[in-house]
């Protein structure tokens, strides 16, 4: 297909679209960083988790297969995709846009948007583990170091909220952390396929595969009587399926064809501040100085990480 990238090491990497890359990752991780607003105030409308996130696919699903459609037309002479990319689109969307996402809204349930992105956003953690373990990645020890002052910081808003919220932090917290460690293997499962069937028609047919998946969910546990409709629940509902789902979904796979899983990572560094600000504003829930303290760590560790890897040692001349 015509958007395949090369992967030959010899080609030098375009400043433009490394930048153009960095851009389109700073506006989807802002956009993702809206959504557990959305979630908090669509859970006041009695809602659970496996419904909200039907009715948010079931509201995004018809714009990703318009796009699908569309890149399906213009590239279909040169289009040279095989059957089992196509599935491996479907497996990692399922992965990455249901599982990680099924988890993370249940996590909401007990958590604050807050604490919710702050434990998601040590996701580059994973990332880097996962690479490790399954991708032949190399661990860099300085790495360790940088998100061992992020997880101080976690610890610390942790405690606090244990204290003032009760044991459902707990539970809250590992729902979180398993939509982490799933958004993690799906940044690295998501570029090599991304690389085959370019970034548009990838986010079409792994969003698919989600909202199918998701649906299956809602069938085998609910029925569609149990949806509590309303016109503001809707309304929130289609913020959250655009404004939170379609346009920051194909930003970050727009950046993943651009940069590396890493530094689409540690560039999601905003998410916590934005979403500290929102659930203070919007919300209105209390920011403590732990917040605010646990907050910075986290930047701070991973600001130190982003830092450290940029500063790769050049190569002797000869």
């Amino acid at each position: 297909m015509s958007e395949t990238i090369s992967t030959d090491s010899s080609e030098k990497p375009n400043p433009l679209m490394t930048w153009g890359g960095y851009g389109l990752a700073l506006l989807g991780s802002f956009l993702f960083a809206t959504k557990g607003i959305y979630i908090k105030l669509a859970y006041d409308y009695d809602v659970d988790a496996t419904t909200l996130l039907a009715l948010r696919l079931l509201m995004a699903t018809p714009f990703f297969l318009l796009v699908g459609l569309i890149t399906w037309w213009k590239h279909r002479a040169t289009i040279d995709i095989s059957r089992k990319t196509y599935l491996q689109a479907i497996a990692v969307g399922v992965l990455g846009y249901w599982f990680a996402s099924y988890t993370d809204f249940e996590g909401l349930v007990h958590l604050t948007p807050q604490f919710e992105r702050l434990i998601l956003f040590t996701y580059p953690l994973f990332v880097i583990l996962l690479g490790a373990l399954f991708f032949g990645h190399k661990i860099k020890p300085w790495a360790l170091s940088a998100f061992a002052i992020s997880y101080a910081g976690l610890g610390l808003v942790f405690i606090t909220d244990m204290h003032t919220k009760g044991g459902n932090i707990t539970a809250g917290a590992l729902w979180v952390t398993a939509s982490s460690v799933a958004f993690a293997l799906y940044l690295l499962l998501a570029k090599p396929v991304i690389k085959k069937m370019g970034p548009s028609l990838f986010t079409s047919w792994a969003m698919t595969g989600a909202a199918t998946a998701s649906f299956i969910h809602f069938g085998v546990t609910h029925k569609v009587s149990d949806i509590p409709v309303s016109a503001p629940l809707l309304w929130l509902c289609l913020g959250l399926a655009i404004g939170a789902t379609v346009l920051p979904s194909y930003l970050i796979n727009f950046a993943l064809s651009r940069i590396s899983a890493q530094a689409n990572a540690v560039i999601g560094f905003i998410n916590p501040v934005i979403t500290l600000i929102l659930s203070g504003l919007i919300l209105r829930e209390v920011i403590t100085p732990s917040d605010i303290a646990g907050t910075i760590l986290v930047l701070i560790g991973v600001a130190l990480y982003s830092w450290l890897d940029q500063r790769k040692p050049q190569p002797a001349k000869g």
